[in-house]
């Protein structure tokens, strides 16, 4: 149903940093003014019980009665891979931001590869600026990218107001965006150290992934040994050694495997200033499910099994990771070799990512609800963090007096079956097809305006304030 631009929003179930209750949201310009009793807002009607707000034009404005719809704040993704320009074949931001607002999630922060030319240089960025203009649907910011020999481009990048700076320590898969080693690595931490700024690593280790058994074929097993935790670990332990070193502030990427999590935990008795995040799909699909040829479940680092998935989902409970987020990373079907389409299922050949983002808010309730997390749960993990993690937390991430209205209408009962029609990514690939989902957006506001997809896109391109080089950002809506 259409929601239009509402002046209060109403529920039986509205989620806030104190945990869920009746509320009305009272909206003015696009931020969230108060918070107050429910049913105490009586808009069109001259007896309102707060009489501090009867001059504030409340009188012909529209309210917006979701009953026992819960209402969250929008899901702020900071791991998604857009791809455009240079690939947008793979994925664009019409397509990717148009998924982000179907799927409940009102900001997104893209990455700086798999787009050519890469956002490793302020020209890059700029490209990547200027396409993005007018097609996003939601709110958007980017995520810079240290390579060998960028070093000199971080502070530009930074003060050009990219939210840090994304390493991998394996191959990235596209020859434009080479994995740090050794001293790159050194330096790069070294310089992201000295700015302020926030490294986000992508840690598997080359060596242990290069001594593993390499077996092509159907056989999801055979992949999954390619791809060992080991890897994982040995990379984890090198980087914080190297933060160690140089006072970085790093982050770990989609954390598969749990054998990380005693690393993290000493690193962090010790002052090392790391956080971690892990993924809807290592949180709801486990090796044991994926079936012969099936390269919609292929990513990496890879879906392990399912007592490593029982103990992301402890860790998760226990406050180890800051966030929960997509890592949406779309390509054409023919790059998956889905024998749907006419490939051949090998694991090894295909393209590695997993498309997940209209998905991710469903997918993480259907096996939330199911543990007995709350609401709350989920949106301290898909919201409230991630905007913690960039420096969002004065405006995302929470339905609070001063914060942008991004808000959701999620019914957490309602139930539906994924369908490729129904998904909004350029690529209607995921393993989540066919699979019963619970929890429905039934509608998404961005500064309190409804995502309508008909009209015209009104997401704005977020930076880092531009007199800043700390972890801490402020106020951060830009038009370029």
């Amino acid at each position: 149903m259409p929601f239009s631009q509402p002046t209060v929003i109403r529920s039986r179930r509205v989620v806030l940093p104190d945990g869920e209750r009746p509320a009305d949201v009272l909206i003015r310009d696009g931020r969230i003014e108060r918070v107050v009793a429910h049913g105490s807002l009586a808009v069109g009607d001259r007896k309102l019980a707060d009489r501090e707000l009867a001059d504030r034009e409340l009188l012909d404005r529209e309210l917006v009665d979701l009953g026992d719809t819960a209402l969250l704040p929008g899901l702020v993704d900071t791991h998604v891979h857009v791809n455009e320009p240079g690939r947008t074949e793979w994925e664009g931001f019409a397509t990717a931001t148009r998924a982000a607002a179907a799927g409940g999630v009102t900001t997104i922060i893209d990455m700086p590869l798999n787009s050519i030319p890469p956002t490793t240089t302020v020209e890059g960025l700029r490209v990547k600026r200027k396409t993005a203009e007018g097609q996003a649907w939601v709110d958007l910011g980017f995520w810079g990218g240290a390579v060998p020999g960028n070093v000199a481009d971080l502070e530009p990048l930074y003060r050009e107001g990219v939210f840090g700076f994304k390493s991998f320590l394996a191959p990235s898969g596209v020859d434009e965006f080479p994995h740090v080693e050794g001293p790159d690595l050194e330096a790069a931490l070294a310089e992201q150290a000295r700015i302020g700024a926030l490294a986000i690593i992508h840690a598997e280790d080359p060596a242990v992934l290069a001594a593993a058994p390499q077996q092509p074929g159907v056989h999801y097993r055979d992949f999954l040994a390619s791809r060992p935790a080991d890897a994982e670990t040995a990379a984890v332990a090198h980087l914080l050694d190297t933060a160690r070193r140089t006072g970085a502030r790093v982050h770990i990427l989609h954390v598969s495997s749990a054998a990380v999590l005693p690393l993290l935990r000493r690193a962090r008795e010790d002052g090392v200033r790391v956080t971690a995040e892990t993924c809807p799909h290592y949180l709801t699909l486990a090796a044991e499910q994926v079936p012969d040829g099936d390269t919609a479940f292929k990513c990496c680092p890879p879906i392990r099994d399912e007592s490593n998935r029982d103990a992301l989902w402890e860790a998760l409970a226990n406050g180890e990771f800051i966030a929960v987020v997509s890592d949406h990373s779309p390509s054409t079907p023919d790059l998956k070799l889905l024998p749907e389409y006419g490939g051949s299922g090998d694991f090894a050949a295909a393209w590695g990512g997993i498309a997940s983002l209209q998905l991710g808010l469903p997918a993480v309730w259907t096996e939330a609800r199911r543990r007995g997390h709350s609401l709350s749960d989920v949106v301290r993990w898909m919201s409230a963090g991630p905007a913690e993690l960039v420096g969002l937390t004065g405006t995302k991430g929470a339905i609070a007096p001063g914060h942008d209205a991004d808000l959701v209408a999620f019914d957490p009962d309602g139930e539906f079956a994924v369908r490729a029609s129904g998904l909004h990514h350029r690529n209607p690939v995921t393993p989540y097809a066919g699979r019963t989902l619970t929890g429905a957006v039934r509608g998404t506001w961005l500064r309190g305006r409804e995502v309508d997809t008909g009209a015209r896109p009104f997401g704005r391109q977020l930076v880092r304030p531009a007199d800043s080089l700390s972890d801490s950002a402020g106020r951060t809506d830009s038009a370029f």
